[in-house]
């Protein structure tokens, strides 16, 4: 039902909460926002601030309590649906360009890789720790 602007750059990612009534957005003007989808009109929630490079992609957790964004800077945040931040899980040496939870929430994963860089890992964090429980690596092809 109509446009939400906000962001003063690139949108990279979005990703409703499961309930469908939360929406966020992940920018290349290094902040996440919120939308409230609740009502008839989509509302600015809030601005989440933390990274400092660009947000590639967002990701829920199964019951919408967290919400993981993952940045050029390296890292990926764990915020509250109210956008307070509980975590930042740091390991990468290149831009995390995708996060995704586990079906239970206990984990995250964390994709990363840039050309040039040698970080094109996978690495899985344990949620209630934010220590990295497994990290996969292998090579990017080339063409």
């Amino acid at each position: 039902k109509g446009t939400l602007t906000g962001h003063s750059s690139l949108v990279l990612s979005v990703a409703f909460s499961p309930d469908g009534k939360t929406l966020a957005s992940g920018s290349s003007d290094k902040t996440v926002k919120l939308w409230d989808l609740s009502g008839g009109t989509p509302v600015e929630k809030g601005t989440l601030k933390g990274h400092s490079e660009a947000v590639s992609s967002v990701a829920w957790n199964h019951d919408g309590s967290l919400l993981a964004s993952g940045s050029e800077d390296g890292t990926v945040r764990l915020w509250t649906p109210d956008g307070q931040e509980k975590g930042t899980l740091r390991g990468h040496s290149a831009a995390v360009n995708s996060v995704a939870f586990s079906p239970d929430s206990k984990y995250v994963a964390s994709g990363s890789g840039e050309f040039g860089k040698s970080d094109n890992s996978v690495r899985i964090w344990e949620v209630a720790t934010g220590k990295e429980v497994c990290s996969l690596t292998g090579t990017i092809a080339s063409w």
